[in-house]
């Protein structure tokens, strides 16, 4: 046995004591593991990987799996009992994974169901990757995040034209230079981005290895690519000075590399010659609508372009601050040339951001207005679609804002801005759950490369959010328990863990529990405040729900919040419970208003508990059976609408009942379609 091989088994026996040693901590994963390791993350999963081809989480969970075989043989104690006592917060979840490592479920090993040599719990741990890292990944439900994820030498394959562009290193001797160097990465990835026969992970995936000192086989391996662009510039005078080359990450090895020296007026010519070669070196395939796209020219104004990169910088940062700045020097660009597209729609988008949590908007007009200018001086540019959808969005014309953003794209296949818009659109407003899914997939495709810890965890997060509006619960336990797996401190994975819990079991306690204990790590969380209120509501514990509510409602006055108004109903009920009649019909005076504006899906269902809460019933039913005609609404609204107090009195028509199981039978007729047209598509 070689040394190689020697060291790998003592640093897998060492891991593996580790986790043994933690294995009951739930929130025991790879953040903790590398802690106790005394190694980084990167350097822990590179490891785990080279010796036992499966990554960190998949490890843990093996390690904990093999630990509940031992004690299902060694034992008296329960399945649940078993799971909880290996770590898994979940039974369902333990029972999942359990059969994906063995082929059958617990209980048939408790039943003595299973060949004495299939069940035999002494085999190694290191031994059994070679199969799990086959048969697991067979029952994994979306096969695209297998590529992606779990299975790096196949999504090597096809994921060929997969490249990421790094942040250029400043090389001028005046640090005030830096806006323009990052200004010729943005336009070489912007460039790039507009190519669909590439996948081109986003700038904020990227930011991250600015100065690093990372290998570019760690990086890519990291991003998930094949390629990578690096480059240094500096500008001196009229003169710029680019040096870029095209890595092969596999072998470390340029592929393509070239040194400019130019004059400032041609930087626009640089740029797009640099787009070209680096999509002819790796064979991208680049449609004549595309290379229009490449050559177009932003403006003809250098001046106007320096402000326009100064601005950048600001832009990205996105605070109220800076969002102010960048306006001022965004407007300066369109001073130096007044028909400045980019300039305009992105004072556009600024505004946009500026004005998004305010109850009152203060920006609605100069978002048009810029927005329209942006259009008309071009109607071909995705940011002057952007520009314009967020402004609909801005006056709540949602469905004007969707063919905008489709449109916008086409013209750039790899936004992940529109890509995520699109899928909150579908998630909230504008309800479509198959299109939020399709969306989903379509930005981790996207946004995969942002796979540190934090990033992969809100990736999948976003994925089982998607997956149980569809009604595919085990799904999405399964990928927030990934989500939690990469980073325990995910700001919005326990809500959600909460809540698909609830969905498996239908525990109410325990989602109070849980949403209390989140709420307690942090009390300025305004959705967390009203979720646990929910709750309480829910349990017509209205004392509780009022003392909750009251912290809600003070928060959301004093900044000045238009947030969650559907929820006004729920608070008029409360306040009314606890004596507050005048204060009660001014939130439902508020509910009402709501209700009106409605252009959802779901606005017979609310008008429906508008009615009930009126005590006008049978026009509260009336509404339910509209709702019930329509397509695509989430799977919370079959969870929860049945428990809702104002609903109760309706409980005594029989017309009620058979309308809440319309809702239901017409929900689960969808997930079928959905689940069946998946599976058509190698995707389920």
């Amino acid at each position: 046995m070689s040394n190689t091989s020697i060291l790998g088994a003592d640093f897998i026996e060492q891991v593996e004591a580790i986790i043994l040693e933690n294995i009951a901590n739930e929130q025991f994963g790879v953040s903790e593991l590398a802690d106790l390791m005394n190694m980084s993350r990167s350097s822990l999963l590179r490891k785990i990987k080279t010796h036992t081809q499966l990554s960190a989480s998949q490890f843990i969970r093996q390690v904990r799996v093999t630990k509940g075989m031992e004690m299902l043989k060694q034992t008296s104690l329960t399945v649940a009992e078993i799971s909880y006592e290996v770590g898994f917060g979940n039974t369902s979840y333990f029972i999942k994974c359990f059969r994906e490592q063995y082929g059958y479920s617990p209980g048939e090993v408790r039943k003595g169901a299973v060949p004495e040599e299939n069940g035999n719990a002494q085999e190694s741990v290191p031994e059994k990757y070679k199969w799990y890292a086959i048969g697991a990944m067979a029952v994994v439900v979306i096969v695209g995040f297998v590529l992606f994820f779990s299975r790096k030498s196949e999504s090597r394959v096809e994921l060929e034209k997969s490249i990421a562009v790094l942040p250029f290193v400043n090389e001028s001797s005046d640090s005030l230079n830096l806006y323009f160097v990052n200004g010729l990465m943005e336009s070489t990835l912007n460039n790039l981005q507009k190519i669909g026969d590439l996948r081109v992970v986003s700038r904020t995936s990227v930011a991250r290895y600015r100065g690093t000192e990372k290998s570019i086989p760690e990086i890519a391996e990291e991003l998930n690519v094949n390629y990578l662009v690096e480059g240094s510039g500096q500008r001196f005078g009229n003169q710029v000075l680019l040096n870029i080359q095209l890595v092969e990450a596999a072998t470390d090895r340029p592929i393509w590399g070239e040194q400019y020296s130019r004059e400032v007026d041609d930087v626009f010519a640089l740029q797009n010659e640099v787009a070209r070669k680096i999509a002819q070196a790796i064979k991208a395939v680049v449609t004549p609508a595309e290379l229009q796209q490449i050559e177009k020219i932003p403006t003809e104004n250098l001046e106007a372009y320096d402000y326009y990169l100064q601005a950048l910088n600001l832009y990205y940062n996105r605070t109220p601050e800076n969002l102010e700045k960048a306006i001022y020097l965004f407007e300066k660009a369109i001073e130096e040339d007044d028909q400045f597209a980019l300039a305009y729609a992105n004072v556009a988008i600024s505004y946009y951001f500026l004005d998004v949590n305010q109850k009152e908007k203060q920006y609605t007009e100069q978002i048009n207005n810029f927005a329209d200018k942006a259009l008309l001086y071009d109607s071909r540019s995705a940011e002057s679609l952007i520009a314009k959808a967020l402004y609909y969005m801005q006056i709540e014309e949602y469905n004007l804002a969707l063919p905008h953003l489709e449109k916008a794209l086409e013209y750039n296949p790899n936004s992940l801005a529109v890509v995520q818009m699109l899928a909150d659109l579908y998630a909230r407003v504008i309800p479509n759950t198959a299109k939020y899914l399709e969306y989903a997939l379509k930005g981790i495709q996207l946004d995969v490369a942002a796979n540190d810890s934090i990033g992969k965890s809100y990736i999948y997060l976003a994925l089982s959010n998607a997956l149980v509006q569809n009604g595919f619960v085990d799904e999405a336990a399964t990928y927030i328990e990934k989500s939690l797996d990469f980073n325990p401190e995910n700001y919005y994975a326990p809500l959600m863990k909460a809540y698909i819990l609830y969905a498996q079991d239908g525990d109410g306690e325990r989602t109070k529990r849980l949403l209390l204990q989140e709420w307690r790590k942090d009390t300025t969380r305004l959705d967390l405040l009203q979720e646990v209120a929910k709750v309480y509501y829910y349990q017509e514990d209205y004392d509780s729900a009022f003392y909750y509510f009251e912290k809600f409602v003070a928060a959301r006055d004093k900044g000045g919040l238009d947030i969650y108004p559907q929820e006004d109903v729920k608070i008029a009920r409360v306040y009314e419970k606890m004596g507050l009649k005048e204060q009660a019909a001014k939130f439902f005076e508020n509910y009402v208003e709501y209700c009106e504006k409605d252009q959802s899906i779901y606005k017979s269902a609310s008008m429906a508990v508008m009615y009930a809460y009126k005590g006008e019933y049978n026009e509260a039913i009336e509404q339910l059976r509209i709702f019930s005609t329509q397509d695509n609404y989430q799977y919370w609204i079959l969870l929860f609408q049945d428990m809702d107090p104002i609903l109760k009195p309706l409980e005594a028509n029989p017309e009620y009942r058979k309308t809440i199981q319309k809702i239901n039978d017409r929900f689960w007729k969808k997930h079928a379609t959905i689940e069946k047209v998946l599976a058509e598509k190698g995707l389920l």
